[in-house]
């Protein structure tokens, strides 16, 4: 079993939790995922690593409750205790060697881009971050983002905290501003970091996303993640979750991903109608 030793609500619907997980901790380094199960009969739900603390012990969570096993996990509190917390999966971000790195987080892709920055930052590379979100209301982690970024760019779609822009238009100004980087990193939904790719290609920088496709196993037994990479099929679980975003085909990733989106539903309006009721009924 593994404790929840901090529970931190970021906003409406976005929790941070740090779980007890000595020997998970002492291996995880940015860009790896855990799987987790509540219980017995919980789904295993991949969640990528936010942060991790070796001396304590502890790894970092932040995920959107958004599904039945988010909101079931969403609902403990410290001191509790989950099944299963399986990891560090997935190949760790490649990141030394890089001097200047613009790192994007979409949304909630923020808790992607994070450990990214940090890594980098701790490495001496000169890291601008630029992240977006769709309202001030929404926006995560910008004091954490600050300290580890020798630049930080906060925007919003509606522009409700002074900055309005999309991350792309961000990117593109710092380049035409005269910044040159070595690499971009970009993580969010698939049509954002579609959307720097197709930025980053005109300038011939090298662009990583960070796939995260449905996930059941984390071996890449299932199939269930598969991407296509330079013409090949790629299992993000155990190739990834890490790819050249030139190379990644977008189109074919988001064809997958919407369709599961009834299912999805299904599952979380049969378990918001369960609430209240007598398991028997």
């Amino acid at each position: 079993m593994f404790e929840i030793v901090r529970k931190e609500n970021l906003n409406d619907s976005v929790t941070l939790m740090e779980i007890k997980a000595p020997l998970v901790a002492k291996k995880a380094e940015p860009g790896q995922f855990i799987i987790f199960r509540i219980d017995e009969k919980g789904e295993r739900i991949p969640l990528t690593i936010a942060d991790f603390d070796r001396e304590k012990g502890t790894v970092t969570i932040i995920f959107q409750k958004v599904g039945k096993s988010t909101i079931q996990l969403g609902n403990l509190n410290e001191g509790d205790k989950i099944l299963d917390f399986a990891g560090p999966l997935g190949v760790a971000s490649h990141l030394e060697g890089y001097k200047k790195v613009a790192v994007i987080g979409g949304g909630l892709g923020t808790a992607i881009a994070y450990p990214q920055a940090k890594k980098l930052f701790g490495l001496g590379s000169e890291v601008h971050t630029i992240v977006g979100f769709r309202n001030k209301d929404l926006i995560i982690l910008e004091d954490e983002v600050k300290k580890v970024s020798t630049k930080t760019v906060v925007a919003t779609d509606d522009g409700s905290n002074g900055n309005q822009g999309f991350v792309t238009t961000m990117l593109e100004n710092l380049i035409n501003e005269g910044n040159s980087y070595d690499l971009v990193i970009a993580i969010g939904p698939l049509r954002m970091m579609q959307a720097v790719c197709n930025v980053t290609k005109k300038y011939g920088i090298k662009t990583i996303v960070s796939m995260n496709p449905v996930m059941i196993d984390g071996t890449g037994m299932c199939g269930g993640c598969r991407v296509t990479v330079g013409g090949e099929t790629k299992f993000a679980c155990v190739d990834g979750p890490d790819f050249d975003g030139h190379l990644v085909d977008f189109d074919s990733a988001i064809k997958r991903q919407e369709m599961y989106k009834t299912e999805e539903r299904a599952s979380l309006e049969n378990h918001k109608c369960r609430i209240g009721r007598d398991n028997n009924a």
